[in-house]
């Protein structure tokens, strides 16, 4: 869960505020002179070193201001992206949602899916992977948690897109045949999602009025 600037601001020691304070500035002043900074701009130098001065706990959500402050777009995201540590990876993917994107990103979502890392793989499905993955991608994704064990609660707008999707159904059906032959254990997961694939009951019939009882 990212945390809002007050919360950080409520928590953040004197130092690490005002480190903030330094940082937002400089994202804001490149969103505001977009094009002027060669190579990289300084704040992206301080996107690499926010959990240093503001806490590992609390670097996810300073690199996300960061991220929308600079109004970062795809070349920055996706340079932070290939050239960040897993965490800084993370905050890169927790963020996409949050910026004037489109759907230019996805490849950063699918290559985190091609990961074994649960932290990239959880992050891949959220918000933004959940409105731009397409259907062939958002199954796999679904897959992809099972078999990392990434919990499915992670997948965002779950309900909404597995809901009547035979075709995930079937795969589902296919991973836990496989797991039992190999005696694996399936996820329990497995079980949620499936049981989400099952279409939507008919509307109910509407209600006669009185006037068409007595009719």
């Amino acid at each position: 869960m990212l945390s809002s600037r007050k919360e950080l601001d409520d928590r953040l020691p004197g130092a690490a505020r005002a480190w903030l304070d330094e940082a937002l500035a400089e994202a804001a002043h490149a969103a505001q002179h977009p094009g002027t900074d060669s190579g990289n701009p300084p704040w992206e130098l301080r996107f690499a070193s926010a959990g240093r001065h503001c806490g590992l706990e609390n670097a996810d959500s300073v690199r996300a201001l960061l991220l929308v402050e600079a109004r970062a777009g795809l070349p920055a995201v996706t340079r932070l992206y290939e050239q960040g540590t897993a965490a800084e990876r993370r905050a890169v993917l927790l963020t996409l949602h949050r910026l004037d994107l489109g759907a230019t990103a996805l490849p950063l979502v699918e290559d985190a899916l091609r990961t074994n890392d649960t932290r990239l793989v959880a992050a891949a499905v959220g918000p933004y992977g959940a409105a731009h993955l397409d259907a062939h991608g958002w199954r796999h994704a679904v897959l992809k948690c099972l078999f990392t064990e990434v919990p499915v609660e992670a997948l965002d707008r779950l309900s909404e897109r597995a809901r009547g999707d035979a075709e995930l159904a079937r795969m589902l059906g296919d991973f836990a045949a496989e797991r039992t032959a190999a005696g694996r254990v399936v996820p329990a997961g497995l079980r949620t999602v499936l049981d989400l694939t099952a279409p939507a009951p008919p509307a109910p019939a509407p209600t006669p009025t009185s006037t068409e009882e007595t009719s």
